[in-house]
Parts: C-alpha cells; structure tokens; sequence
C-alpha cells in the first residue's frame, strides 16, 4: 500500500479518537451544566460549551432522528463512539494503518 494512503488512514484514526474524547468531554460538559455544577452565565464555560455542541451536533443529531424517545436519557453519543471503535477496528484489521 502507497505510504499517502497509510498517512491518510493514520490521520483518520488520530481524528476519530481525538472526535471519541470530544464526544466525551461534551457529554460530561452538558451533565455538569444540567445538574447545575457549572454555570454557563461564565463566559468561559458558555464558549466550551458552545464549541463543543457545534462539533457534535452535526453528527449527533441525525443518530437521535433514528432513536426511539428513552426520556430524559440521550444514548447518541454512546452509539457515535461505538461506530467509530468500529471504524477504527476495520482501519486496523485491514492493515490500513
């Protein structure tokens, strides 16, 4: 395999586990803002927070279009990290990277 395809896959996988702590960061984030821990009238908290629901919410808002309503519980970013485990998995077995 060509080293620009290896780089790009290599680059690809880095991007998913960077997106994956993205994903995690934004759920923890939105509990702490939810059970009042942080308050987002902080300039600061309100920019993270922001940031954050602009990187995810392109891709987590067609995964909670398919979901039936479970209440109060959002199980979308659970399913987006399981997808992208399973990218990263058929990255590696293929020996892309």
């Amino acid at each position: 395999m060509s080293p620009l395809i290896t780089s790009f896959f290599q680059l690809l996988y880095v991007v998913l586990d960077l997106y994956v702590w993205v994903l995690i960061i934004s759920a923890i984030l939105s509990w702490l803002i939810a059970f009042s821990v942080i308050n987002t009238s902080n300039r600061f908290v309100y920019t993270v927070a922001d940031v954050l629901y602009r990187l995810t919410e392109p891709v987590l808002r067609p995964v909670r279009r398919v979901l039936p309503n479970l209440g109060g519980i959002d199980i979308s970013p659970i399913l987006v990290i399981l997808a992208i485990f399973f990218l990263q998995s058929l990255i590696r077995n293929y020996g892309l990277i």
